[in-house]
């Protein structure tokens, strides 16, 4: 069984304001520092706000991930290393089940796949992969213009003892997922985020051993493909 690496399935068909509206959410959280003012229950407003504003002085953040996709009877999982830094910059390095580069290098995303020799050039601003809004470093966001409602539902995941769960909706007009779902550590860290979509497909990402304002270098968001490599452009 094997999905089209670049369009990750059905979700290469949701519309790209769709995957900006995830990424908004996710962007906030994962940059999140280890400290921050506590929020209680009853304090949705003052969580939020928190996690607007607690990433403002990262600038790189580097993380283990697991991304699962499930969709009917199916389910692909794919594991590796992602990395993130200020100025549109992302580069996704999958380990398992097979080694791929996904790469956005401020305007172009690169896609490279060594068991075919293959790598895919596209501008970011064409492109609906799921992945592209998690390059939204470091932007300030409200939450509340991207959403139309967020709130706690702890009881949504299994979550962890201790972490506090939010469930993000999406706006009128927007629905082609239905809620994404969020699992928040006591120190504001993202362990995981699960977007469900009105098709009832579902992805999940993981996240750990999570390091920010890591040195990271320059090259690693620049790539010289392969020789012999087959080259697609698309537009």
């Amino acid at each position: 069984m094997r999905i089209h690496p670049h369009t990750e399935g059905r979700v290469r068909r949701a519309r790209k304001v769709t995957s900006l509206r995830i990424g908004a959410l996710l962007v906030v959280t994962v940059l999140s520092p280890s400290v921050v003012p506590a929020a209680g229950p009853s304090d949705i407003d003052g969580y939020v706000k928190a996690l607007e504003s607690s990433y403002h002085d990262v600038r790189t953040l580097r993380a283990q991930f697991t991304q699962t996709y499930e969709w009917g009877a199916r389910t692909r999982v794919e594991t590796g290393t992602v990395s993130f830094a200020r100025g549109g910059l992302m580069r996704w390095d999958y380990r398992e089940p097979s080694p791929k580069l996904f790469l956005a290098t401020g305007k172009d995303l690169i896609l490279y796949i060594p068991d075919e020799n293959q790598v895919t050039r596209s501008p970011v601003k064409s492109s609906e992969d799921i992945r592209v809004p998690f390059r939204l470093l470091l932007s300030r966001l409200n939450l509340r213009k991207v959403f139309a409602k967020i709130e706690f539902a702890d009881g949504a995941l299994d979550a962890q003892p201790g972490n506090r769960v939010l469930r993000a909706i999406p706006k009128r007009g927007e629905e082609t997922y239905s809620e994404v779902l969020m699992e928040v550590t006591p120190n504001l860290d993202i362990r995981r985020l699960v977007v469900s979509y009105t098709d009832r497909s579902r992805m999940e990402f993981r996240f750990e051993r999570i390091e920010r304002n890591v040195a990271l270098n320059p090259t690693l968001f620049q790539f010289t493909p392969p020789p012999g490599a087959e080259i697609i452009k698309q537009p």
